[in-house]
């Protein structure tokens, strides 16, 4: 499968993404369906960044098909939104460390910290890396 070149996000668009807003995540079912899920979201330069569990439908998915679509609608402008299409790959490492990374982003301390009740039972985790080939926006 060949991938439209990366593209950068314009400044308004990195403000939203470096901001603690929630970003939905769509996959492709093997029935063809799409398969949604909210996630925390991080960035590495113009590359989206998420955490997976290994197990999750949103990983099999991705394993199967990368192709990804990342919806953001920040809440205090609940009439604008963006959405970057692009690849994935899945990174085996890392994920806890991207996990931990993203709570301080979201909540101002460690996962371990924030959640105390799930800590303790979280499986393998993965880095989910987004190539952005396209944004379609009006932030």
């Amino acid at each position: 499968m060949t991938s439209a070149p990366t593209i950068e996000p314009d400044p308004r668009l990195v403000r939203v993404l470096d901001a603690p807003v929630f970003a939905t995540v769509a996959t492709i079912n093997p029935d063809g369906t799409p398969q949604q899920s909210v996630v925390w979201i991080g960035r590495d330069g113009s590359d989206l960044l998420f955490v997976a569990a290994a197990d999750s439908r949103k990983h099999k998915n991705l394993s199967r098909d990368p192709r990804v679509s990342v919806l953001v609608n920040p809440p205090e402008a609940p009439y604008t939104s963006a959405v970057l299409k692009g690849v994935a790959t899945l990174e085996p490492t890392g994920g806890r460390r991207l996990l931990d990374r993203l709570s301080f982003k979201y909540h101002g301390r460690g996962y371990r910290d924030a959640h105390p009740e799930s800590a303790a039972d979280l499986g393998e985790l993965v880095t989910v890396r987004v190539t952005v080939n396209k944004i379609v926006s009006n932030v």
